[in-house]
């Protein structure tokens, strides 16, 4: 295996949670990054952490062009903002570009496992079938297929990553009981898989260094389970009473029914075989347990 040089050009397409808890990882991890991204805010010159970066606006079909530049001489990219309308906003906008920076050597799609759609229940792994029948999982699966493409054709060092339902010290069930805005509904074989941040930041910066071109990832912790069950255990760790009962069969809510209509248990074991990858909160239990302590501790 080649020596990994630990000084990287980021561009990272939206700037949210994910890419600043990989950013985070790859600090801790002592890379140095020269570090770009977009938003819907207006370019601006920032700073997170200890790293000075530019900031692009990008919405859409509308940016700054001063970006492109900076898109030729990345050596990594990472796109973590949702495609529509049946296409990828970066693809549309960057295509080109892309294609014609030689020094890629990592570029990853954040995607969601929502693209399988509904396996009663059933495990799912990277060779599932993609069942999804909603714009959301639509939206990703074609979007997958473009940078897939990109891959296979131009040989643009692409890698896919599936991202189960994702929770996080900012964003967690604790605030949303807090401020009731949890819903305790129960439905029969409904299995849903979930994820840390830190432990999508640790798939990430792993597959820096094993992952392959043209791959696909499933990121999920190892104890896919009933929504309501982490509800209840939520509760329990805060001592409060559970959300009354809502019935799902009379419940008008879109939605929620859109959310329950998918059922299915996300495999992880590719990632733990091919990007040797230990995950930090193996179970919502362990990650539920160290946010609570987190939230106490402030």
């Amino acid at each position: 295996m080649k020596k990994l040089s630990k000084s990287i050009t980021l561009v990272c397409f939206g700037f949210g949670l994910a890419a600043k808890y990989f950013v985070k990882e790859l600090l801790r991890n002592k890379y140095k990054i020269k570090l770009i991204t977009t938003s819907r805010s207006k370019s601006s010159n920032n700073k997170f952490l200890n790293i000075n970066y530019k900031n692009f606006y990008f919405d859409n079909n509308n940016f700054d062009k001063k970006i492109l530049k900076y898109i030729l001489n990345a050596s990594h990219i990472l796109v973590s903002i949702p495609p529509g309308d049946r296409k990828d906003f970066v693809i549309e906008n960057f295509y080109n570009e892309i294609l014609l920076n030689k020094k890629i050597k990592w570029l990853a799609y954040l995607s969601s496992t929502s693209v399988y759609g509904n396996h009663n229940g059933k495990w799912v792994d990277e060779r599932s079938k993609l069942l999804s029948n909603n714009d959301t999982g639509i939206n990703r699966i074609v979007a997958e297929n473009e940078w897939l493409k990109l891959n296979r054709y131009h040989l643009v060092p692409t890698r896919i990553f599936r991202l189960s339902g994702i929770y996080s010290p900012e964003r967690n069930i604790f605030l949303r009981l807090a401020r009731e805005q949890v819903r305790y509904v129960k439905k029969s074989n409904h299995i849903f898989s979930r994820i840390h941040i830190a432990d999508i930041a640790q798939v990430l910066s792993k597959s820096l260094i094993y992952s392959k071109p043209g791959e696909i990832y499933n990121i999920a912790d190892n104890l896919p389970c009933p929504y309501n069950q982490t509800i209840s255990y939520a509760c329990n760790l805060m001592g409060v009473k559970i959300p009354p009962f809502e019935n799902f069969k009379s419940s008008n809510d879109s939605e929620m029914k859109n959310f329950y209509k998918d059922s299915k248990k996300v495999s992880n074991l590719k990632i733990k075989k091919d990007l040797k990858v230990k995950l930090q909160f193996p179970s919502y239990k362990e990650g539920f347990k160290s946010i609570l302590n987190n939230i106490f501790n402030r």
